[in-house]
């Protein structure tokens, strides 16, 4: 039986750790030659173990235009970009300094910017047609205190989402995204203390069912997301923003 995207080749960012090394497993299972990105050595060499021969790993801060595109541009082709790679951290709107927006900005905005932008001329390039895939979060459409900063991002990379895939459809480049809820990874401990494991949480979320399904998502299950979004037979959806959280986006 052939194999989904076999003779493809995907560059994922994050993909060292939690939903970025989940899709890039993913990926490979499905045959995929996967190439992950990120600012941490170490990871990324564990999930280049943990696939084998069909992945390779490259150092890179995706906030920084020319890391990115020098990763996109090595290699030989690409068919698939999966713009995971992220930050968080809380701030408050009157209080903390424009710094904080910025850096903010700089990594969840401008990084998949730069991703798309290189991997849209890449694509454009070898002739057209391709996949990508921006991996944002519900902030991008519901609000929370303390994350306005991150929120702004995440919708703007919504809205770009939609934008690239109108304007890049006559290239046959589908342009998708995928809005996570909570997803048990290392992100969820950014704070220091594992926010699934908080009494807020356990209350609110899984005792009073805030989250229907009464738990965390798992990196396995966004990657599953991934994998239809990158289906070669899933060849009529673009500028979509499909939502992966539980339910908890329909509830009040």
């Amino acid at each position: 039986m052939n194999k989904i995207l076999e003779g493809k080749t995907a560059l994922i960012t994050g993909g060292g750790t939690g939903i970025g090394r989940a899709i890039a497993i993913r990926f490979a299972e499905e045959g995929a030659k996967v190439h992950v990105v990120g600012r941490r050595e170490e990871p990324l060499r564990e999930t280049a173990r943990l696939i084998g021969a069909a992945c390779t790993w490259q150092r890179g801060d995706i906030s920084r235009q020319e890391e990115v595109e020098a990763a996109i541009n090595a290699l030989p082709r690409l068919d698939l970009l999966v713009n995971n790679a992220a930050a968080a951290f809380a701030l408050d709107a009157l209080k903390d300094d424009i710094a904080k927006w910025k850096q903010m900005l700089d990594t969840n905005l401008m990084g998949p910017l730069y991703g798309c932008r290189a991997a849209g001329r890449k694509m454009v390039a070898q002739g057209g047609g391709g996949r990508i895939i921006n991996v944002t979060s519900i902030h991008g459409a519901l609000a929370e205190v303390g994350s306005v900063h991150y929120g702004t991002a995440k919708a703007a990379v919504n809205q770009m989402s939609r934008a690239l895939a109108n304007e890049w459809a006559p290239h046959g480049i589908l342009v998708n995204v995928i809005a996570p809820g909570f997803v048990d990874t290392p992100m969820s401990r950014a704070s220091g203390e594992n926010e699934l494991e908080t009494d807020w949480f356990r209350d609110l979320y899984v005792k009073r069912r805030k989250i229907p399904l009464a738990r965390a998502g798992r990196p396995e299950e966004i990657a599953e997301a991934a994998l239809f979004l990158a289906n070669p037979r899933n060849s009529y959806m673009t500028g979509h923003v499909l939502t992966v959280d539980g339910g908890l986006s329909i509830t009040f």
